[in-house]
């Protein structure tokens, strides 16, 4: 997807980052958080960003959480080890968390550094042979993901299930819990290192459905017949079952915090855009 011309949400985004970066001396890595749900134009919006920063000299990288996601296996371990729902790539604790600070820190030394790839189709991560590489001396990484920069519940908050999923298949909290365990430890440190956070802001967690179906057609239409992850309507409608917690959380504690909250309609028109500066 492309983002119209003069696109306010990239226009916005552009321009605080320039700011930042033509008074950040000596040079360093810059990190830009960029949060937002499923299907909200999180890549759309990094893409156009990192070309527009290219086109003006700023050697840039876009890593997305998405592409941090355990191994199959992994998740398959964790799964037996600690509760089924962790098969399914998504929430915090399906991630190497690890891997992405690895990537950072690579970055920060000024080395070309390879860049994780999971392939959704096929539900594991691609091989490093097909990892693109960030050269080195990158000045701008866009770190972008669905929970990017999403602080972890209070206990308090863990005790009812916000679904069905949650309600039928967590009914003791033990998924739930891990999760949030899991976002307060390491994810804080990889959170951490962006300079500043952005948020595109759905209208509510109703539309995350139909933003996601569109997503999901399109990884169809590119997949195939070797697509064997990918889903139908009905798994998507499980599947966001388990970013529903969450999403709603960022929804409401997010926009307090970040730098800059971008308001979208649920045809993800722009509608506002807020600064904290």
């Amino acid at each position: 997807m492309t983002p119209p011309p003069g696109y306010p949400a990239l226009d916005a985004v552009a321009e605080m980052v320039e700011r930042d970066l033509t008074g950040d001396t000596p040079a360093r890595l810059f990190v830009l958080g960029l949060c937002g749900a499923q299907g909200s134009g999180k890549s759309t919006l990094a893409g156009a960003l990192r070309d527009r920063m290219e086109r003006r000299g700023v050697a840039s990288a876009i890593l997305s959480i998405d592409d941090l996601y355990l191994r199959r296996t992994e998740r398959e371990e964790l799964a037996r080890a600690v509760h089924p729902l962790l098969r399914t790539r998504g929430a915090p604790g399906t991630h190497d968390v690890a891997l992405g600070l690895a990537v950072i820190a690579g970055l920060e030394r000024g080395e070309a550094v390879a860049l994780p790839r999971f392939d959704k189709a096929v539900d594991d991560r691609a091989e490093e042979s097909a990892w693109p590489l960030a050269g080195a001396g990158t000045r701008l990484l866009i770190l972008e993901g669905w929970c990017v920069g999403a602080r972890p519940q209070a206990e308090a908050a863990l005790a009812e299930p916000v679904n069905a999923l949650e309600r039928d298949e967590d009914a003791d909290g033990v998924w739930r819990r891990f999760v949030n365990e899991a976002l307060a430890g390491l994810y804080q440190h990889l959170f951490a290192r962006a300079d500043r956070l952005v948020l595109l802001a759905a209208p509510g967690f109703e539309v995350v459905r139909r933003w996601r179906a569109q997503q999901e057609a399109q990884l169809r239409a590119r997949a195939g017949s070797h697509g064997a992850g990918v889903m139908t309507d009905a798994g998507i409608a499980r599947f966001i079952q388990y970013y529903e917690r969450l999403t709603r959380h960022i929804l409401i504690e997010m926009p307090g915090r970040a730098d800059l909250t971008i308001d979208l309609g649920s045809d993800r028109a722009v509608l506002a855009v807020h600064s904290r500066r």
